[in-house]
């Protein structure tokens, strides 16, 4: 009874609604955020890129995102990074033949200045919790950002190509012959992934694929 009665003052709050949560999130939101699962994770699971994205970027989902990215509460990822996991686990992906070898996935990388100030990078942490869910082994510092890059939002097309230019480098873990899926929060447009997966082949590693958290609707349309 005493543990029952203390355990009511030691609950914490949900950071998306200030309700109780015996967990990261109060039952409530993490029922709102599985209302933002696409139909079909793996609708961009095709060409030379692949992606494979969980929800809708919006409504209580972009929230979470915010609040893990810029509210400091890094336990976010834990419940994403599953979300995303069991996903992929039920989607049961094939990968192309001349993919010979289990990927490691690789985190998109903030550049070292971001990384001081906010104090982790969000996508290292997701990666982590979907590496627990399906046994992929992770290389956590695969990639560097070397290029102190402008927030993205506000660019044109071509500003958001030129921003990433040579942003990326091959970092620790990774060897020659690796084959990798790359894991962001968010993919919008595909020009992060793309420049990181340029900077991996130049040193003969293979990009298999791309996993986020989320993606906006419009990026279906390309």
């Amino acid at each position: 009874m005493f543990r029952s009665f203390l355990s009511l003052f030691l609950k914490s709050n949900c950071p998306l609604c200030q309700r109780p949560a015996d967990l990261e999130l109060c039952d409530f939101c993490q029922r709102q955020l599985q209302k933002c699962q696409l139909p079909n994770c793996k609708e961009l699971w095709q060409g030379d890129l692949p992606v494979f994205a969980w929800g809708v970027y919006g409504g209580i989902l972009k929230r979470a995102i915010a609040a893990l990215k810029y509210e400091n509460h890094p336990q976010l990822a834990r419940p994403l990074g599953q979300y995303l996991g069991k996903a992929w686990l039920k989607a049961q992906l094939s990968f192309p033949e001349k993919f010979s070898h289990p990927p490691t996935v690789v985190p998109i990388p903030l550049h070292a200045t971001k990384l001081k100030k906010r104090g982790f990078n969000q996508a290292e942490l997701l990666a982590e919790s979907f590496c627990e869910v399906t046994r992929l082994k992770l290389t956590a510092k695969g990639l560097e950002r070397i290029k102190e890059t402008e927030a993205l939002f506000g660019l044109s097309p071509q500003e958001r190509i030129e921003n990433l230019q040579n942003a990326f480098r091959v970092g620790k873990g990774l060897r020659r012959q690796s084959q990798v899926i790359l894991l962001d929060d968010i993919y919008t447009t595909g020009n992060t992934v793309k420049e990181a997966a340029k900077a991996l082949q130049q040193q003969g590693i293979a990009t298999c694929g791309v996993v986020a958290i989320a993606t906006p609707l419009h990026s279906k349309l390309g």
